[in-house]
């Protein structure tokens, strides 16, 4: 079997779909336990029932740069794995980049070479990779977020504006540090992300001009799908 009849095999499609519907099943129990809480402290039906309407109509918006981002992940790390990562932990940035490690560490270019040479030794490599790393956050929050939370929260207090600015800041900080390493892979790569850098730009522009504060949620998943878009442009000229 080739590295992409594995990635998308039914054995992978079951476990994966069993993984999910755990996930399901723990939500469900939980979105339980939470409205028989709310009813307890005296919130009325009406009121909860317009809060779960207006939540799953704003859940959709930012769910839409997720889905964008499983189409390009899927391609080269197949649908069950990719469905897996995206929709139980992670993020698009961080999974091609884990993905992209373990490939170069096996001496292929990128996660794409690995994918056209088939190679089926590094998939367990790869998925390891991918779950690996990214437990450490999961742990780190589940020792240190309270403190970290109020630390946060006691420096917006404190400082105000200057506080807020800081915790936007340190976000960007995470994630620019990834931005380097796509960048200094070639030409495509430094053009998409200044198409990508350009897109986010004029849209921002087009909310503050025209004051249409709703298109914010839609700007990540149309420069994804725009910048995506970019690349087969940029393959041809570069």
């Amino acid at each position: 079997m080739t590295f992409n009849e594995i990635m998308n095999s039914p054995l992978l499609y079951g476990l994966v779909g069993a993984g999910i519907i755990y996930i399901l099943i723990f939500c469900a129990l939980t979105f339980r336990k939470a409205y028989g809480h709310a009813l307890e402290i005296g919130m009325s039906k009406e009121k909860l029932r317009s809060v779960m309407v207006s939540t799953a109509i704003y859940s959709i918006v930012p769910s839409l740069s997720i889905v964008v981002g499983l189409f390009s992940l899927a391609t080269v790390i197949g649908v069950p794995w990719a469905w897996f990562r995206l929709s139980v932990v992670g993020a698009v940035a961080y999974e091609v980049t884990a993905a992209d490690m373990a490939a170069t560490g096996a001496g292929y270019e990128s996660i794409a070479a690995l994918n056209a040479a088939g190679d089926t030794s590094i998939i367990g490599t790869l998925m390891f990779v991918m779950s690996i790393g990214i437990m450490g956050g999961m742990v780190g929050v589940l020792l240190f977020g309270k403190k970290i939370q109020e630390g946060v929260a006691s420096a917006r207090s404190k400082n105000g504006m200057l506080g807020a600015l800081l915790t936007s800041v340190l976000s960007m900080a995470i994630i620019e540090a990834l931005l380097p390493l796509q960048m200094i892979k070639g030409p495509v790569y430094l053009a998409v992300a200044f198409t990508a850098l350009v897109l986010t730009f004029l849209q921002r522009q087009f909310v503050r001009i025209t004051g249409l504060k709703w298109y914010r949620s839609f700007i990540m998943a149309v420069t994804l799908i725009l910048g995506m878009a970019s690349s087969l442009f940029w393959v041809q000229i570069l």
